[in-house]
């Protein structure tokens, strides 16, 4: 059942009440101006909560870099934590220990800048990620795509690096005239389209489900009456919080995701031959 036409059914009637009403793509996605409105420089709710996520993000990494100990205390530990999973779990097990360090500052930024921006849309009072529109998956897949290509030229030179990407070695002289652009398009297009839709159809769906749970909890507990709202808000409510948690795990994964595919890319780009 279309979740849309739930407003339709009469359950979600109650008296002289107002209707269901589900959230939408241009209502959550496509809020007002807060600040600057008409100008270059308009800032909407979600472009506030990716400043907020990246303010945040700098003061936690400027905080660690002047404050930390040889002795961690929890609050070093944690962000530690999360550098040493980044630089090890990502970047030694797929490019390998020895080539890795150079491109941990990228792959960091990458893990580290999606995980904040993922985790907004479950903190109260910011509920959106800042993913969740395509700008910032695509500035971050821009980012992953220019870094691999600029690792690949690095290691081999242009001229190499372009040979190995788009003309396997070890393939007939005819066969590279079907497999070139099937490269081309793999390596040079479907890479940065894929993490950028990956990340954001993952942010997209995760918000609008838990809109639905907490305005629907809300609608069934205020506008339903008796045993059928309570009950039925009651079911909504603690199925949004399972979903909560959920999200919150979701979250993590796409940052590990794309910061583990931009690695993978890397190493292709590298490597003598794939």
């Amino acid at each position: 059942m279309n979740i849309y036409a739930l407003s339709s059914l009469p359950i979600l009637r109650a008296g002289d009440g107002e209707g269901f009403v589900p959230p939408t793509l241009e209502h959550e996605f496509d809020p007002p101006a807060i600040f600057f409105a008409g100008t270059p420089f308009e800032i909407n709710r979600i472009i506030l909560i990716r400043l907020i996520a990246a303010v945040v993000l700098a003061l936690i990494l400027i905080w660690y870099a002047k404050r930390r100990t040889l002795v961690p205390n929890r609050r070093q530990s944690v962000v530690e934590m999360l550098l040493d999973f980044s630089r090890v779990q990502i970047g030694h097990e797929i490019i390998g220990k020895e080539q890795a360090e150079k491109y941990q500052p990228m792959l960091m930024t990458i893990f580290l800048g999606i995980l904040f921006m993922n985790i907004t849309g479950v903190i109260p009072g910011l509920q959106i990620a800042g993913t969740s529109l395509i700008g910032m998956p695509l500035i971050y897949a821009i980012f992953a795509y220019v870094g691999f290509i600029v690792a690949g030229i690095r290691e081999k030179g242009a001229g190499a690096f372009f040979k190995d990407s788009l003309m396997p070695a070890g393939v007939p002289g005819p066969i590279y005239l079907i497999l070139t652009p099937i490269e081309f398009l793999s390596t040079f297009i479907i890479r940065p389209l894929t993490l950028t839709v990956r990340l954001l159809m993952n942010m997209v769906a995760g918000h609008l489900i838990l809109v639905l749970f907490f305005v629907g909890t809300h609608f069934l507990y205020f506008q339903l009456s008796g045993v059928v709202g309570i009950a039925s808000g009651t079911l909504a409510l603690f199925g949004g919080i399972a979903f909560l948690i959920f999200e919150m795990f979701v979250g993590a994964l796409q940052a590990y995701i794309f910061a583990m595919l931009s690695a993978i890319y890397v190493s292709l780009s590298i490597s003598k031959s794939h």
